[in-house]
């Protein structure tokens, strides 16, 4: 790609994994949450795939890794769901209880405050872990497997 493709990436790419972060964290505020900032990052991988070509990214970025974050993300998400299985399966056993995630929720409209929402918040971040590593693997899979039949047709 030209020198201003690669340049206008190297400086969009950090606000669209910030915005992706963003939509994981807000999730249960606003629209948005674990899916849709997981797809949101993977994008900004595919925007340094397209730019950079495969060999570059696969430099930096290992497949290996990635699914080690995608397991991390499932193992996180099905324990948040046993949590509160004394009372019953995926009970927001952290709301209300104070500390981290635990703030009692004010009636009427929320004004914002991102601790009030127990296991709702954690289990986006964990479904966004898992997004975002999974659709980095597709992304990473599909361009290796282009490449491969670009070469194929070359030869």
């Amino acid at each position: 790609m030209s020198r201003i493709v690669r340049t206008m990436t190297n400086i969009i790419f950090g606000f669209i994994v910030v915005f992706g972060f963003y939509v994981i964290a807000h999730g249960h505020l606003s629209p948005g949450g674990g899916f849709q900032g997981g797809a949101i990052v993977a994008s900004a991988f595919a925007l340094l795939l397209v730019t950079y070509g495969t060999e570059v990214i696969q430099q930096y970025i290992a497949k290996d890794l990635l699914s080690v974050i995608e397991s991390t993300g499932l193992i996180l998400f099905g324990s948040f769901g046993f949590l509160g299985i004394s009372a019953t399966y995926f009970y927001n056993i952290v709301a209300n209880s104070g500390g981290l995630f635990g703030s009692p929720t004010v009636i009427g409209v929320n004004p914002g405050d991102l601790n009030t929402s127990g296991t709702i918040a954690l289990m986006n971040i964990a479904v966004g872990l898992e997004v975002l590593a999974a659709l980095g693997v597709i992304v990473l899979t599909m361009s290796a497997a282009a490449e491969i039949i670009q070469n194929k047709e070359k030869s």
